[in-house]
Order: C-alpha cells, then structure tokens, then sequence
C-alpha cells in the first residue's frame, strides 16, 4: 500500500522537479494552442490519468487531426495518440529541455500534426528569456520521484474532488496547471469583478468573478515546502481573522492579500490525514465566503447531493436506490 499524502520535501527532488516543470509547459502550451477556449482558462490544465497526466483530446478547432499527449509517469515515457489510434512515444528520463522540445515536435510532426506555440519559452520562472530549444541546462530526471510525485498528485485529486462535492455552485474542475506547477479548484459566485485596465489578460480572465480556490503546490523559492492553500479574491477585508484548522494552519501574506496554508509536513502525525486535509479546506472556504457574504447554507450541498428529499437516505447509503 502507498502511504497516504506522505512527506516529500522539495529539496529531494529540486533539479528533477525543474525539469519536469519545463517539460510540463512545453505541452501546456501545445495545449493552449491547440485546445477550444474555456472560461477561466479551464481548457488549459493537466488531469490526472492512471498512469500519469494527460492534455486530454485537442486539435480539430486548429486544423489538426485529434490527439493526446500524455506523461506515463509509471513507464517514464511522453506519449503521443491520433484518434485513428497511431502514437508515437520517447523516454522522459536523460533528456534536456531542448531535447524534450525538440523530440515533442518531432512525435506530433510524426503524426502530421503541426501546432504553432506563440511563445515558446518557460512562463513565469526564472529562465523565461531562453526559448526551451535552447535550455541544455534543466536534464535532471530521476523517475522514482517523478512518480511519488503521481502518486502524491492523485492522492490530493481525490481529496479535491471529495471536497468539491460539498458546493453547488459554479466550481471548476479539479486540475493540474502547467504555470504554476500546482492542482487547484475554485469555487464561484456570481458577482463580476471589474478589474484594473493595465491587468494582464491571464489574470482578467482567470479571475472575472469573485472566487474562493482551494489546491496545493509542491513548493518553490518563495515557500519550499508542499503545501496545502486556499485563497479568496478579491480578498474581503478581516479573512485573516478567519480561524483555520488544523492549529498548524497559518494566514501567509502574498502581495497585498493573503493565503491560508497547512505544510504537508504539519499533517504527518495526524490519525486522520484525509479528514484534516478536508477540515482545512473548509475552514478557509468559510473565512472568504463568510466576509464576502457568500450564502453558504444555499450552497451547501452535503455528500454531493442537491435535492433535499434525497440527502438523508443517500448519505447514508452512499448511492441511489436502483
């Protein structure tokens, strides 16, 4: 058995998380090509598959024929399928950036497909002037962590999307983004935000309504440890007032508003690393949601289920009478 939501520190795995980070936004942005446009960017995210991640079915809006890119993070190699079911695949380990790039390109051209990435360079790291063709540097890949990684990521998949099952509102959906390197899901309300006119057009779609998002992130130079956070924009005036659970939860300043965070580490003694990672959750959600005036006994909706005549039995039974 894997243990469940095991410690692992970010310094056991930092040159091969860079890499895998690159590597994940070179086909993120095949996606972003390739893909119809969703509100909010949704169309743009991983998800989680039974072996790895996968872009999920792109082309036919851009020309192309339909395929799939997947990372097999159990056998450690890049998969490319056509919806005729010809696919092409290379190793993920021993391969730069450039090469990862160069060899991506090479699968889809293998497969007449053709995409144009309109920038293609890292987004939002340290190395963003260097074109991917041309980093020779990140090579680092060791597979065993790559697929505790997995492993972790499906884990915290499913918390999520247990967790999600508790709103009925507009939520999106429980997903992997390639620019941030973290998986998250947001719940919505209806209120529009206006935002300022010299934001940029990732930030003004992404956030067009009031949210409260929920996820967790594997670390990086401004937190180095995996983490567990929530956060509510535009954030409402006294949410660091909110009291979180567990006590090892902490309000963290980002900019000029906050996060509420719980190490991955914290929770190691708990009996209960599920249950505390869900208490989490929701004790941020109603921090935000309580000062941003969001109803949230309307929006409840306890074990996934709407209808009020149906909630007793089906909690209980856990599924419908068939």
């Amino acid at each position: 058995m894997i243990e469940l939501l095991a410690p692992m520190p970010l310094s056991s795995w930092a040159g091969t998380k860079e890499t895998l980070h690159r590597y994940v936004q070179v086909v993120g942005k095949i996606r972003l090509s390739a893909s119809p446009r969703r509100n909010h960017w949704w169309n743009v995210p991983f998800h989680l598959t039974g072996r790895g991640i996968t872009s999920r079915p792109m082309g036919l809006v851009d020309g192309n024929p339909i395929f799939t890119i997947d990372f097999d993070f159990v056998g450690h190699d890049l998969v490319v399928h056509r919806l005729d079911g010809e696919t092409v695949s290379f190793p993920l380990a021993g391969r730069s950036v450039a090469s990862f790039y160069h060899q991506t390109l090479g699968a889809l051209g293998a497969l007449g497909i053709t995409v144009h990435i309109d920038h293609p360079h890292p987004f939002d790291l340290p190395d963003s002037a260097r074109p991917f063709q041309d980093d020779t540097e990140h090579a680092a890949y060791d597979p065993a962590q790559v697929t505790r990684y997995w492993q972790l990521l499906s884990q915290v998949n499913l918390i999520l999307e247990e967790f999600a099952g508790g709103f009925s509102g507009k939520v999106s959906p429980v997903h992997h983004f390639w620019h941030t390197f973290d998986l998250s899901h947001t719940r919505f309300s209806d209120r529009r935000i206006d935002q300022p006119t010299d934001v940029d057009p990732v930030t003004r779609e992404a956030y067009s309504r009031e949210v409260i998002s929920f996820g967790f992130w594997f670390g990086d130079a401004s937190m180095p440890e995996p983490a567990f956070y929530s956060y509510t924009a535009p954030e409402p005036a006294g949410i660091t007032d909110g009291r979180l659970r567990p006590d090892a939860a902490l309000w963290t300043p980002r900019g000029s508003s906050h996060l509420a965070v719980l190490p991955l580490g914290a929770i190691q003694d708990s009996p209960d690393r599920r249950g505390t990672v869900l208490d989490f959750y929701e004790s941020a959600y109603r921090a935000g949601a309580t000062r941003a005036g969001w109803d949230i006994d309307r929006l409840t909706c306890p074990h996934g289920i709407t209808d009020p005549q149906l909630a007793p039995s089906m909690a209980s039974t856990g599924s419908a009478t068939r």
